[in-house]
């Protein structure tokens, strides 16, 4: 299953990416996450893996995050792996009037007759979720609005 979104964040593109590139922010605007821990000994590079963990409602999920590709401020690529399910994000920012465009294309590869299953039967929730992943990164980034204590 492959989709693109974007969305304009009124920052500069070097803010952007500041407040992106911090894993201490990831808290902010990621919904559900209850910790990371790095991996690697080189965070933030090609290669580097980071374990994050998040809670959504009663269910518990922990995910792999490999940096494949660190072109910033022009582009990062990642992938993310937890059970049944590879994740690849191409994400892309371009400078825009002083603002800043994120294009994010998502591909989810599913293993295990579960997981396809819900690819199938529900490809508009793993859009929204990203979708609102954005947004509450354009809130936190724009007006230092978080998501932590929801």
């Amino acid at each position: 299953m492959k989709y693109t979104t974007e969305i304009v964040v009124d920052l500069p593109r070097d803010e952007f990416i500041q407040k992106l590139d911090n894993p201490d922010n990831m808290k902010h605007w990621q919904r559900g996450l209850v910790g990371y821990e790095q991996l690697s000994k080189n965070p933030g590079q090609e290669g580097a893996q980071m374990a994050l963990s998040f809670k959504m409602g009663n269910r518990k999920m922990d995910m792999i995050e490999t940096i494949i590709k660190r072109n910033l401020p022009e582009e990062m690529h990642t992938t993310y792996d937890t059970k049944g399910v590879h994740n690849i994000q191409k994400n892309y920012f371009k400078e825009e009037d002083g603002k800043t465009r994120w294009i994010s294309e998502s591909e989810f590869q599913f293993s295990g007759f579960g997981m396809k299953m819900m690819g199938l039967l529900m490809p508009g929730a793993f859009k929204k979720q990203s979708k609102k992943y954005m947004e509450d990164f354009k809130a936190f980034a724009e007006n230092g609005t978080s998501v932590e204590h929801l």
